[in-house]
């Protein structure tokens, strides 16, 4: 009976994690995916390895370093997977509906969807979440400076992007 009131708080402990980051954690992959069911899939799937692992995570010095970790990790893997489709030539269904899709888009995703996947990556990781090149570095397995000089691409391709359409 003494183990109820541990998992008790052990629940309650995933929860308040996971109302305080998942909201952020979907807005940074929103960004990285440009699709609301793709970005709230890969939220889903961290969330659940993390749940899987919770006993061990929760004690982390840096528990949303490795969410972060885990749902990069899954959206790397669905696009190689997406790459490795389309190579083959093999059509793939897309449950979107694209006239939705384009209501959903605004100037600004529409530019962010011009970026490199890892120019993308590194923006939301720096500008969006406020983390740190040593911190973004670490989650994306590149060095600070690979961080430093994606975001800053990205960040020029964007300005770029934005005074064109303001012609």
């Amino acid at each position: 009976m003494a183990q109820l009131p541990a998992a008790e708080a052990a629940d309650a402990a995933f929860e308040e994690f996971f109302e305080a980051e998942r909201g952020r954690l979907f807005g940074a992959l929103y960004l990285m995916t440009g699709s609301i069911q793709d970005a709230e899939e890969i939220v889903q799937d961290a969330f659940l390895a993390v749940w899987e692992h919770w006993d061990r995570v929760r004690g982390m010095e840096r528990s949303i370093g490795y969410l972060y970790r885990t749902a990069m990790n899954r959206f790397r893997s669905r696009r190689r997977h997406l790459a490795c489709v389309t190579r083959r030539g093999l059509p793939f269904l897309s449950s979107e509906d694209p006239y939705e899709a384009v209501d959903l888009r605004d100037e600004v995703v529409r530019a962010i969807r011009g970026l490199t996947p890892h120019q993308r990556a590194a923006l939301v990781l720096t500008e969006l979440l406020d983390r740190s090149s040593d911190e973004a570095a670490d989650l994306l397995g590149v060095r600070p400076s690979t961080v430093r000089n994606l975001a800053a691409q990205a960040r020029a391709s964007l300005k770029r992007v934005m005074e064109h359409e303001d012609e």
